[in-house]
């Protein structure tokens, strides 16, 4: 069963578009389970299951017949969201006739629902004549067949509502993870590596003639590359090795590849798109084949496909020009990619790869580009030119927006314009309540395009600095001096406000191209101060870089990630220590910065009191901190909606460590995303949180919302949300207390119920 599985799912990955990976899934689940009727019935629009595909019913009742949730035994599944087994289908008070189909000869009914990310987008239904319940074994098939499909069918669903263009283009919404905060609404730039068969993008072509010939002269340039390729090797091949540019120019003859793409072509396709489609199509079936030698047919075609695209796209790539508002979008985004769009031009980014920790979501935020990654379920290669929305908050893509849409966002678009003007002014205010509590707001940072924009909101300090990536953004490890010259640079930036440097933080989600770190679950293992005091040649060469860069600024303060234990805090001091006396030594004119302990994993919540004891100050990681508490990683697309930072559990916890470290005299700060939440800065201050550190873009905000209210009201406010018992009453809780205002503030604009 389980080769029949694979190779059913491998078949159905190849079908071209939905209504064939439908009738595969039908025509192969009958084969295998040897009974005489499988059929699919989606969802639609207007929430009805319509029989899409079907083996062994009328065929004249695809696409007519259809079903309410709840409605029918298809319906009755739908509804329950679980399997439905009946020996004898017509005695179900559920049971519904249906003429058109012809089933009433079919007395067994197992139907099993197609869910894909909670949503039940179908149902597969198989039926005998026998009267009989079918077995465990063959349920547990169909309920695993369904499980396989339900991605597959998700996305080729999204590529047929993607291929509607013009006036019956529908909109479409896809889910990412929140990139880099903002709204963007632009016209699409799909962008993919040279020569990668699986991301061209695609495109009609007007002037059929002129791609024809287009095609046919790159068709000659690759026929000449292959044959000057054979006449070089000649002498190093023998006669049947040679025999495999023979076979590559064949495959290049009208008759074969080139006839099937020029075919594709005279239906208004671009040539580069066609000819990706026909090669992967090829490479897909020699991949399925069951002997091994043809399987490693499937290399050829690959790189005979390469070969042909990479003169397909030249021309392309030369003239390729840029719109307005132009919305990057690609399978993996890099930084490369966003250097080829001119500033003024770039409005968004998406990618269908990658984290919120990505090199590319890094860039975009301290560029303050709006962007979502991990778009896992995104057919990029089909919305090329098209209009789309990119919602950087919720990490929400939509396609061809309807008016309401468009509108709604737009209006967004211009409150956030007025509200930076609004916020400009606060820069050189103080961050204070109405009853004069002051609250130092400082900044994250990693690079010095974030120095201008941080200074520019009015940062008092940075309260963390993230040394990794000049690491992430080399292909060896920086040099004690260029590591140096690196630091220097950000502390004179802010001198003579502190700058919290923490040591590097790898592993996880960040990893080093030079030093890969590959582990199954990388969160839970090798990474921050573990790699670091396994290496401890890296973390003291960096210390001393550190060290001289402060020497005559001291605005610096050391800041170690991951700390689990007493024991790690001891180990490390120990090494800054023996870095300082061995820099002093040498004749620097140093002091010895403040020594502090990010708070990140529960451990360290719980032993708060003793860190907090042996160092000067502590630092919530709230993004890693609220991932470890809830066990959900929040770059996974999957469970991203389950990462809910005013959980009463991450709430309490921050409660604690404040409360804490406070008690032995240290000073506690929060360097993760939340900080930057106008709502959650609110309840931190209440905290007592002496130190709120954030994203710039964010700190206006926070400044604004901390100086519309007293620090009383926040006590209040406080007590009300510990006395939760959810997030979602939390959330409703700060509403109330916070105001409507609060809405536009928080970036979190509100969608039109339409799209709820």
């Amino acid at each position: 069963m389980l080769n029949s599985l694979r190779s059913i799912v491998q078949e159905v990955n190849s079908a071209r578009d939905l209504g064939s990976a439908l009738n595969i899934i039908v025509q192969r689940v009958k084969a295998v389970m040897e009974t005489h009727v499988c059929s699919a019935y989606l969802r639609d629009g207007k929430g009805q299951y319509l029989l899409m595909a079907t083996d062994g019913l009328n065929q004249n009742a695809v696409g007519h017949v259809s079903l309410g949730l709840g409605e029918g035994l298809v319906g009755y599944v739908a509804q329950r969201e679980e399997p439905i087994n009946l020996e004898l289908a017509t005695a179900h008070p559920k049971y519904q006739y249906f003429e058109a189909t012809g089933e009433e000869r079919y007395s067994s009914f197992l139907g099993v629902p197609i869910i894909h990310q909670r949503q039940v987008l179908g149902v597969l239904v198989i039926q005998q004549v026998d009267s009989r319940r079918f077995d465990e074994g063959e349920e547990a098939f169909l309920v695993t067949m369904s499980a396989q499909l339900a991605g597959v069918i998700a996305h080729a669903e999204a590529t047929g509502v993607l291929k509607a263009m013009g006036q019956n283009a529908q909109e479409a919404r896809f889910k990412g993870v929140a990139g880099s905060p903002g709204i963007a609404i632009g016209h699409v730039v799909v962008m993919s590596p040279a020569a990668d068969l699986r991301g061209v993008p695609f495109r009609s072509c007007d002037d059929i003639d002129a791609e024809l010939a287009f095609f046919q002269r790159c068709l000659g340039s690759a026929r000449d590359d292959v044959k000057n390729l054979g006449k070089q090797l000649e002498q190093r091949l023998n006669t049947q090795e040679r025999a495999l540019f023979d076979a590559y120019l064949s495959m290049l003859d009208d008759a074969s590849l080139g006839g099937e793409v020029t075919e594709r072509i005279r239906q208004g396709v671009n040539a580069a798109y066609a000819w990706s489609e026909v090669i992967l199509e090829h490479e897909r079936n020699f991949s399925s084949m069951s002997d091994a030698y043809l399987r490693e047919r499937a290399a050829d075609i690959r790189d005979l496909g390469r070969r042909v695209l990479a003169y397909l796209q030249e021309s392309s790539q030369q003239s390729r020009v840029f719109p307005q508002n132009a919305i990057l979008v690609g399978e993996e985004l890099t930084a490369s990619m966003l250097g080829e769009v001119p500033k003024e031009q770039l409005a968004g980014l998406v990618s269908v790869q990658g984290s919120s920790n990505s090199h590319v979501a890094i860039l975009a935020r301290a560029m303050g580009v709006p962007t979502v990654m991990g778009a896992v379920d995104l057919p990029y290669t089909q919305i090329s030119e098209r209009r789309v929305i990119v919602d950087g908050y919720r990490g929400m893509l939509y396609t061809d927006p309807s008016a309401n849409l468009l509108k709604h966002y737009e209006d967004i678009c211009a409150e956030e314009r007025e509200l930076v003007k609004g916020l400009e002014a606060l820069r050189d205010l103080p961050c204070e309540t109405l009853d004069q509590h002051r609250v130092p707001l400082w900044v994250n940072t990693g690079l010095m395009a974030d120095v201008v924009r941080s200074l520019e909101r009015g940062a008092e300090g940075v309260g963390l600095y993230r040394t990794e990536i000049p690491f992430l953004l080399r292909e060896r490890f920086p040099s004690e001096e260029e590591q140096r010259l690196i630091y220097r640079e950000q502390l004179e930036a802010f001198a003579p406000h502190t700058v919290t440097m923490r040591t590097l933080d790898v592993g996880g989600d960040k990893s080093l191209s030079y030093f890969p770190i590959e582990e199954e679950n990388p969160f839970l293992g090798w990474r921050g101060i573990r790699v670091t005091l396994d290496h401890p040649e890296i973390f003291l060469a960096q210390i001393r870089a550190m060290l001289k860069a402060s020497e005559g600024l001291n605005n610096m303060r050391i800041m170690l990630p991951m700390v689990t234990s007493v024991g790690e805090l001891e180990s490390a001091k120990t090494l800054i220590y023996r870095a300082f006396h061995e820099l002093v030594e040498e004749g620097y004119q140093l002091e010895l910065p403040p020594i502090g302990v990010m708070i990140e994993v529960p451990a360290a919540v719980y032993q708060a009191r003793e860190l907090a004891a042996r160092s000067d100050f502590l630092s919530v990681g709230s993004n890693d901190l609220t991932q470890y508490l809830l066990a959900v990683d929040r770059n996974n697309p999957r469970v991203a909606d389950l990462y809910e930072p005013f959980h009463p559990a991450v709430l309490r916890a921050l409660h604690q460590v404040v409360r804490d470290g406070h008690s032995q005299g240290a000073s506690v700060g929060i360097c993760g995303e939340l900080a930057g939440d106008p709502a959650a800065a609110v309840l931190l201050m209440a905290m007592g949180y002496d130190v709120l550190s954030m994203n710039a873009t964010n700190l206006p905000k926070v400044k604004k919302v901390i100086r519309g209210i007293t620090l009383e009201k926040a006590e209040q406010l406080l007590d009300e949300v510990m006395a939760q018992e959810d997030a979602e009453s939390v959330n409703r809780c700060l509403e109330r207390g916070l105001g409507s205002g609060l809405t536009r503030l928080l970036g979190m604009p509100e969608l039109p119920e339409v799209i709820h």
